[in-house]
């Protein structure tokens, strides 16, 4: 996109600068320290700000890739999920030298794992492996080091990781699957099935059922992947326990389309995905969401036959929880530039104006609270400045913005910080999903994750 300084007959504004905000355990926003933020905070040591070129972020660690190739990556390491060789958590954004030399393209984060995709097509990975999602089926359990996934034999186009698995569309338009994240909940949906390969490998499987179409990205959710095509469609596969694959199935071991005219017959031209919910931009600009709603993640209210009462607005749950909640468009985000995913919230840049909305436990809707926001609002912080980038973890927020010339001369109001009373127990995800979903009456299995740790997860 393009992010050349705006004139300004007065005075020449400032070089972009970098904001994080909310869940914050881990050292995750590279502020220095590990207590939760729930107003944007500038990144004052951040180099060179203005050559950002994608944000992005996993469960407990963030990743920026600059416009030279440079990766940068802070937070929750005890996997090597940062690729720096050890397994201590960062506090500030650290280069990857060992990616130096080898310039990269996009970055995609898991909950406890990265992938990399390198600018010459090549697909790295490092973190945890106990699921296979480093793509590495007899390797280590763990990796501190980006490695090459050596059974990616194709130049790749685009990546994606989501709690357990990943994905890679090649330049020929072919996808990829790998991680075992999808099996349980598959044979649970679908006992007696032989599931397809790609849903157990722990190396790339190619995906079948997609061979009449190109791939030009993938994405990824907790429990569920989506490739987007070059004719504009959209497939979905995997659980639909939340309604995030737009069918009636609770599992689609095979691809599915989504129907045109869920998108109000328009071809879709942008994809993103939380853990439960997915964003979809067609050609005019419009935005659809659609999936869980329970945390605001839609950005709307939705019809009370769909199993909640919307006007509760300061309620953590709602009377129940939806089944189905079809594709809608949004229309207060129609001509947003810029889309980002966290596990339950969102942000988006309209008319250069940075907005939030959906789950808020830890600040990452940046308003100041701790409340859920239902319906996209701006970040008020962040009104004078223009956003450029936006990029999420499961539970914090990270902005590229530019500032007025005024605010960027050392003048911009100090922010301050609110500490959360959060868990430190971090090996005990099931505890910290039955503190976010009181209404489940057993104990969280090992596949239940995909309702997303909360508190000390974060």
């Amino acid at each position: 996109m393009e992010r050349e300084p705006r004139a300004d007959s007065e005075a020449a504004p400032a070089a972009p600068a970098l904001f994080a905000w909310g869940a914050n355990s881990y050292g995750q926003l590279g502020l220095g320290h590990k207590e939760d933020v729930l107003l944007p905070q500038q990144l004052n040591d951040f180099c060179k700000p203005e050559c950002v070129r994608m944000i992005t972020g996993g469960g407990g660690h963030s990743a920026i890739v600059t416009d030279g190739g440079g990766l940068f990556v802070c937070g929750l390491n005890k996997d090597g999920q940062l690729g720096l060789g050890h397994t201590e958590d960062v506090l500030y954004f650290t280069l990857c030298k060992s990616l130096l030399g080898c310039p990269v393209q996009q970055v995609a984060c898991g909950w406890d794992f990265t992938i990399i995709l390198t600018e010459n097509g090549q697909v790295l990975s490092c973190g945890s492996n106990s699921f296979g999602q480093l793509g590495v089926p007899h390797g280590p359990r763990r990796c501190v080091v980006p490695q090459a996934i050596e059974l990616l034999r194709e130049k790749v186009a685009c990546v994606a990781a989501g709690l357990r698995h990943a994905l890679a569309a090649t330049v020929s338009g072919i996808v990829f699957q790998w991680g075992t994240g999808l099996a349980s909940s598959g044979r649970r949906s679908c006992p007696g099935q032989t599931l397809p390969l790609f849903l157990t490998a722990r190396e790339p499987s190619r995906v079948t059922g997609l061979e009449n179409c190109k791939a030009i990205c993938v994405l990824a959710g907790s429990d569920h992947s989506a490739s987007l095509t070059d004719a504009g469609e959209l497939y979905v596969w995997g659980s639909n326990k939340h309604g995030q694959l737009a069918t009636q199935a609770a599992f689609l071991p095979m691809p599915q389309k989504i129907e045109a005219h869920c998108f109000q017959n328009e071809k879709v031209t942008a994809i993103w995905s939380g853990w439960t919910h997915l964003v979809a931009q067609t050609e005019t600009s419009k935005l659809f969401t659609w999936g869980r709603a329970d945390y605001g993640q839609l950005g709307r209210k939705l019809e009370s036959h769909d199993g909640w009462k919307g006007e509760k607005q300061d309620s953590v749950f709602p009377s129940s929880r939806p089944q189905n909640s079809p594709p809608s468009a949004l229309h207060c985000l129609t001509g947003a530039t810029e889309v980002s995913c966290g596990s339950e919230h969102n942000l988006a840049v309209i008319g250069g104006v940075c907005h939030s909305w959906g789950w808020n436990e830890h600040g990452m809707c940046g308003d100041g609270t701790e409340v859920n926001v239902w319906a996209p609002k701006p970040v008020q912080f962040l009104q004078s400045a223009s956003g450029l980038l936006v990029g999420c973890g499961a539970g914090h927020s990270l902005a590229l913005c530019q500032l007025p010339a005024h605010l960027a001369l050392g003048q911009s109001p100090r922010v301050t910080y609110s500490p959360m009373d959060a868990t430190e127990d971090t090996e005990s995800q099931e505890a910290m999903d039955r503190g976010r979903n009181k209404e489940r009456q057993s104990e969280t299995s090992a596949q239940s994750h995909s309702d997303g740790p909360r508190n000390g997860g974060l």
